[in-house]
Formats: structure tokens, sequence, C-alpha cells
């Protein structure tokens, strides 16, 4: 049973809270000032707190400081009858998880302490939200910064719902484990979890991926086949990277939002699927739009909610955290001693931008701990491990000139709407075709040292028509 504790000069209120929220189940503690609120909460804290902004004495606003400073993961319900502009900017800066004004309805009141409570619970949960390394761990979301505080906010409000949610944020952010916290938190939990990347499956092939096909649908279809969508009925299907989405697939999309039904491929029978969707990009969607690359009403389909994951460079502070992370992971994966890390190198770590945010970090600690000698890994071994960088500091203003020749033939040919995806093509090309020579051709090794799967590899590797010399064979797996 979930405890709530309301903190209102109004005796009236009180007793009328009281009342209403034993009715509903919960236990209620009360509290006239702010001063003993505090007491309470020191004591023994509540799984929430709603705190009146006007109090005798002490103000709420400094309640609630004194509170979230006690416990910072224990969410804030801020309610007043003189709701001001600037009110609600300090107690939303502050951390309160909403902010009420009086008189409120109590349906949508339920609602919000109902949400508030399901954060709580989310940010006290397994999932690791505080940065302990836990090695055995491959899904923690790591930091307590203030950033992915308001993330953890967001996944605790939607993952009780049945709404569909955006997920958005550059490559390395941590979209996908954001998806699965959201999922892991559901009602659904219990149900399948499919995994769909829009990017990795050859286009010709997604369509059949997703929705399944009938027997005698192409030349090859012996049997029918049920897709991951139709597998995942009454689970939660992750459409990731749909930036990336064919135009042609994304009505099919739009349709399973809209009618809740699927078509196989080449079959006419409309298959009603029970499915929530989870979406992903690193796309500028509203420039994809504009551009014709992807459909308006999809778009406002999938944004019902949306989760925007702030780059590694806005959550510095989060670094120390990280860093524990992956050298105790790493380490117990590469079952080696974790030698840990000196001062000066974590300091090196702060002060580089890491355009590739967490999975940038995360493989720069794995190199820099693979060619570790025991001792612990001092900022000249980190310096070495950022590829491209002469030493670990700010983000470089500018590329060498070989490079900016190149970048300026990208700009001066094709057509303009497509120079970025080409000269982004182009460029992945190059990099895979490097990372296979310095793996003489072993894709397993080379996706683990691009940080992709051997799918996604191979995808990219048959899309660029890459032509390999391969010499030493793939390992298992």
């Amino acid at each position: 049973m979930s405890t709530i504790l309301i903190v209102d000069d109004d005796d009236q209120l009180r007793r009328s809270f009281q009342k209403l929220l034993s009715e509903e189940g919960y236990r209620v503690e009360n509290a006239a000032s702010g001063e003993t609120a505090v007491q309470k909460v020191q004591r023994h804290a509540p799984d929430l707190v709603i705190l009146d902004m006007r109090l005798p004495g002490q103000s709420g606003l400094e309640t609630f400081r004194q509170i979230h400073g006690m416990e910072p993961k224990l969410p804030v319900i801020i309610m007043t009858a003189y709701g001001t502009t600037e009110n609600a900017i300090e107690a939303t800066k502050l951390g309160a998880f909403d902010y009420v004004l009086k008189p409120f309805e109590i349906p949508a009141m339920l609602t919000v302490i109902a949400q508030a409570l399901e954060a709580g619970r989310f940010m006290r949960s397994p999932v690791d939200m505080d940065g302990g390394p836990d090695p055995a761990s491959r899904e923690a979301i790591i930091g307590r910064s203030r950033p992915m505080q308001e993330v953890y906010k967001a996944i605790g409000r939607v993952s009780s719902t049945e709404a569909t949610v955006l997920i958005r944020g550059a490559s390395g952010t941590g979209k996908e484990l954001v998806a699965r916290a959201i999922y892991t938190h559901s009602l659904r939990a219990d149900r399948p979890f499919q995994v769909i990347n829009c990017v990795a499956i050859p286009e010709n092939l997604l369509e059949s991926e997703l929705f399944g096909y009938e027997r005698g649908a192409f030349t090859g279809a012996a049997h029918r086949r049920l897709g991951k969508i139709e597998q995942a009925n009454g689970g939660t299907v992750f459409l990731d990277e749909i930036g990336d989405m064919p135009f042609g697939i994304q009505s099919k999309i739009l349709r399973l939002l809209q009618e809740r039904s699927i078509e196989r491929l080449g079959g006419r029978e409309t298959i009603p699927v029970d499915v929530r969707i989870i979406a992903a990009t690193n796309r500028d969607l509203e420039t994809a739009l504009q551009q014709g690359r992807f459909r308006e009403d999809l778009y406002y389909r999938l944004k019902v909610v949306t989760i925007n994951l702030p780059l590694l460079q806005d959550r510095l502070d989060d670094i120390p955290l990280l860093v524990d992370y992956f050298l105790a992971r790493y380490a117990a994966e590469l079952d080696m001693d974790n030698p840990g890390i000196a001062p000066e190198a974590v300091e090196a770590l702060t002060g580089h931008g890491w355009p590739g945010n967490v999975r940038e970090l995360a493989n720069t600690l794995q190199k820099a701990l693979i060619f570790n000698r025991g001792a612990p890994i001092q900022a000249s071994e980190v310096a070495h491990a950022v590829e491209g960088a002469a030493a670990p500091g700010a983000l470089p203003r500018g590329a060498d000139p070989p490079t900016r020749r190149w970048i300026r033939q990208c700009l001066t040919a094709g057509e303009a709407l497509n120079r970025f995806d080409a000269a982004m093509d182009q460029f992945a090309s190059m990099l895979i075709s490097e990372a296979l020579n310095l793996t003489h051709g072993n894709r397993s090794r080379a996706a683990r040292l691009l940080g992709l799967s051997r799918p996604t590899l191979h995808s990219k590797i048959d899309k660029y028509r890459l032509k390999l010399k391969t010499t030493v064979e793939d390992e298992p797996g």
C-alpha cells in the first residue's frame, strides 16, 4: 500500500483528501506546516508528497527544496490557488513532478497521483538509475543529472499507459534502453517485446518481417509466416530508426496505429493485433516531412508522447558514474581485474566533446581497458583510445585539408536535397570498409569495432555493395 503525505494548512482540505485517498486504497498522512512535513519525511519517507505552495512559516517551495535534498527520488506534486508563471517555472526547475491549480477535478488529480506513484516506483526500481556499476546488467540507464531525471520522470509517467511513445535522440544516447525501460515497467511486461531496426533489415525484406506473408506471396514463400508485429500480439513493438523507414511501409504502420490491424503480404484477410508501439529516431523528422520522406499523418500519430534524450555533452556530471559502470562491466566481460582510473583521466574524459555520446564513451573505455597493463587508466591512455583526437578536449573546430576537400566535393555534387544523405552513405561505406580491413575481413570483429550488431553490419555491406577479401573466418554467433 502506497503512503501519501498531504501538506496543507487547510484542515478541511486535508480531511477531504484523507477520506478520498483512503477510499482509493492509499495510506494517508497529514502535515499542517512545512516544518512538520520535513520531520515526517526524515523519520520515514512516504511514496508521494502533495504539497501546498502557501504554508504558515516555511514556504512550500522551501519545504520542497528540503524534501528534495533528503529524498531526490521522492515525487512531489505542488498545488496552489495562486498560480503564477514564476511559481510554475520555479517548481518545475526544482524537480516537482507536477504543478496543480486549485480547485481541481478529482478524477484528473487521481490520475496525476497514480502517475506520480508509478514514476516514484520506477525511480527506485532495479533498473539502474543511480549509476552504481553492475557488470551483470546490460540494461542499465546511468545518470543522476537533471536532464536524466527528466527522462526518468517521463518514463515513469508513460510506462503504465498505453500511449504511443516517440523517443528522439542522437546516435548513442540510449534510445533502446529507454524503450526497454518503458516496456519493463508497463502493464505488458509479461508479454512479448519485439525490436525491429528499420535500417538493419533490407528494404525488400522489411515489409515481410513486419507483417508476415501468406504461402505463395512471392517466389520461395512455401508456407505462411507470421511477422514480428503479429508475433508480439498483446505485447510491445519497438520500431528503432523509424525515421529511415521506407515511405511505402509507413502507410501500413499508420493503419496499424489507427485500426489496430494488419494484412500479411499476399493476403487479403484483415488481422486484428493488440500491440503497443514505441518508436525511436535520430533523424530530423520535421525536415523529412518538408522533403516528403516521412508521412505527416504518421508523424502526428507517433508523437503522442515524445521523450527527448540529452546529448552526453549536456550531462557531463554523469561521466564519472558512466566510467565506473563501463569499467566494471567490461572488466567482467573480459574476465580481468578492474584497474580503476586516475582522476586526471576522468577529468580528460569530461573535457571531450563526445559526438558519439554514451556509446562512444563506452567504446573508448573498452579500448583503454583492453590495452591497459593493470595500473589505473591514465589520461594518456584515454587520449590514445579517443580515435581521431590528439587529446581528449573539445570537439575539433575544423577538419584537416583532405577531409575538407572531400566534404566540399560532397556539398557541390548531386541534388541539393540528397547531399547530406549521400555524403553520410559515402562516409559510412568508407568507415565499414576500413573496419573490415583492420579486422582482415572478420565481420564479427568488425561489427564489435563499429558498435553494430552483425545483422546490421551485413545489411550495410549489402546496401553499399562492398566487395570483401575475407582472410579470416567469421567467429560463430
